[in-house]
């Protein structure tokens, strides 16, 4: 009797799976079998990046759809077992290793877009939110970016980006975004503008200083006393704002 290598059997088959075009169905398998297994792991995939990418999809022709869809299946390995992953998975394929020039230009960020929500609501970080005292009195208190909260940039308006708005070239000026999840778990996204951005980058790389430092920090970078004040009290009145929003929490004790 001869012996069966399972693993190469097991190779021949997902390979038939993913490319049935390009690839001969392993011997002794009916073909009516292989066609519903074929259909059960595509369709799998499928369902899961339409219910993560659901304004892509909304977007995309129902075959392009499909293409890219199948093209994620057929040329992607992921790494981990999770279909909770699938979606990040998408995006490395889409970042890494997509190469159509007939796609929209926004593709990706519109993609990084709208996995942020999930990344977001999954996420398994616990920080302590700051109160209304903590907001009120943000000038002296040490402060930190929360976990939960992700400053973004993209060239592309996609928060706006649907079936009534497809751009097809970016804008002049950026748009900048901050998704977080609140203490009451729920995620939220806020529009916001280059110099609330920059404000937050300097909390994420330089954390745990009164929010004094980061408001001089950003007066410096203004010409001007006169300029100087005036962006102290936007950035005052900004950094309570970004605190009853749990954006900015109390900084952790080192």
């Amino acid at each position: 009797m001869t012996a069966v290598d399972f693993r190469a059997e097991q190779a021949r088959f997902a390979a038939y799976i993913r490319d049935p075009e390009q690839i001969d169905p392993p011997a002794g398998v009916h073909p009516v079998r292989m066609a519903m297994y074929r259909e059960l792991f595509f369709n799998n995939i499928n369902s899961f990046l339409c219910s993560n990418f659901p304004v892509m999809k909304s977007i995309l022709p129902d075959a392009d759809w499909l293409a890219l869809a199948r093209d994620f299946f057929l040329q992607h390995r992921c790494k981990t077992p999770h279909f909770s992953e699938i979606a990040e998975e998408f995006l490395d394929y889409l970042q890494n290793e997509r190469r159509n020039a007939a796609d929209l230009p926004f593709l990706l960020e519109l993609a990084h877009y709208e996995w942020v929500e999930m990344a977001l609501a999954i996420a398994r970080d616990q920080p302590e939110f700051g109160g209304e005292a903590f907001a009120e009195y943000i000038h002296d208190r040490a402060l930190q970016l929360s976990p939960l909260a992700w400053p973004l940039v993209y060239r592309f308006p996609v928060q706006r980006i649907g079936p009534g708005f497809v751009p097809e070239q970016a804008p002049e000026q950026a748009t900048y975004l901050i998704v977080n999840r609140d203490s009451n778990d729920e995620v939220r996204f806020m529009q916001t503008n280059a110099m609330t951005y920059l404000l937050l980058q300097t909390i994420e790389q330089q954390p745990n200083r009164p929010g004094a430092y980061y408001l001089d920090s950003l007066a410096a970078r203004t010409a001007g006393q006169a300029a100087g004040e005036a962006t102290r009290r936007f950035g005052l009145d900004t950094l309570q704002e970004l605190a009853r929003k749990d954006i900015v929490i109390p900084a952790v004790d080192v």
